[in-house]
């Protein structure tokens, strides 16, 4: 595993493009309380983007699945194009959007990907212009690059498939192993009736989770036995502790992340849903799953 701290200072800033979006604000100057204020034409934080293209030198190039990019309301900006997982501190003044500091995991690519990767990364890097059309932002570089993004709607937590894609462990982020076979990717599904099942890295897993307000309470998890290579086991001992006892969720976008009370935690993106077969549900060399339940609160 390549593991990144992901441990960004927060920018000292006099306001954020937040400001911009409560309504009825008056434009800006003065004094008063909100002397200081600067007005956003664009309101862009706070808000979970998708990535949907990048036009360099007049050529336009399709973003991998999955990515996005999201600034915070204390300036911090997270990005994600497919394959590493990327940090920074961001200055949102007007329709001025100045991107610094800027750190990453170190996952290897593939080649498209990382391609697309270090050119959304180069133009990241500096001041970009923001222009917001509805739910369409388009971000210009000082050299006229763009990139096109927008707005993600929230997935619902149940009946969605999470791939598992960062294990969590206080404020450190750690990627879950690229080169995992297939069928060996972490993920999670929540179901209707109270309880969550899915592939924790090496076995299939079932067991109870109710959900009440943005609090989930896990039962003990139970599945199948294998015994996997130590990447995959260390995997799948990270993402049992997330899911086991007292916890709280957070969903922005495509994203949910899962945080137990010990500060173990994962993060995953919503995936296409997949005909399963039931396999998570079947016990492996004798050993009983959690059947039974739980009743969901709204």
């Amino acid at each position: 595993m390549h593991t990144q701290r992901m441990a960004v200072s927060v920018l000292a800033l006099l306001t954020l493009a937040a400001c911009g979006t409560e309504p009825g604000s008056g434009s800006g100057g003065g004094g008063g309380d909100g002397g200081d204020t600067v007005q956003s034409d664009v309101p862009v934080t706070g808000v979970a983007w998708n990535v949907e293209s990048m036009t360099v030198d007049g050529k336009k190039t399709g973003a991998p699945e999955g990515s996005r990019l999201e600034i915070d309301a204390k300036g911090r900006v997270k990005a994600d194009f497919g394959c590493n997982r990327i940090g920074g501190e961001a200055r949102v003044e007007g329709d001025r959007i100045t991107v610094s500091r800027t750190v990453s995991t170190m996952m290897a690519c593939g080649k498209g990907v990382d391609r697309f990767e270090k050119a959304a990364v180069a133009a990241l890097d500096g001041e970009l212009t923001a222009k917001l059309t509805g739910e369409k932002l388009t971000l210009t570089t000082e050299g006229g690059d763009t990139i096109a993004l927008s707005e993600e709607k929230p997935a619902d937590l149940v009946g969605t498939r999470w791939a598992v894609k960062t294990l969590l462990s206080g404020e450190t982020a750690t990627s879950v192993p690229a080169d995992l076979p297939k069928e060996r990717v972490p993920y999670l599904t929540f179901g209707e009736d109270g309880t969550v099942h899915g592939n924790s890295g090496c076995n299939s897993f079932h067991g109870r989770a109710t959900v009440k307000g943005s609090a989930i309470t896990f039962g003990p998890p139970a599945g199948t036995r294998k015994m996997c290579p130590e990447a995959e086991m260390a995997t799948e001992r990270a993402v049992l502790a997330a899911l086991d006892g007292p916890a709280t969720y957070t969903i922005k976008g495509s994203t949910l992340t899962i945080t137990a009370d010990d500060g173990k935690g994962l993060g995953a993106t919503a995936a296409p849903a997949k005909s399963e077969g039931g396999q998570e549900q079947q016990s492996g060399d004798g050993q009983e799953q959690h059947t039974e339940g739980a009743e969901q609160h709204g």
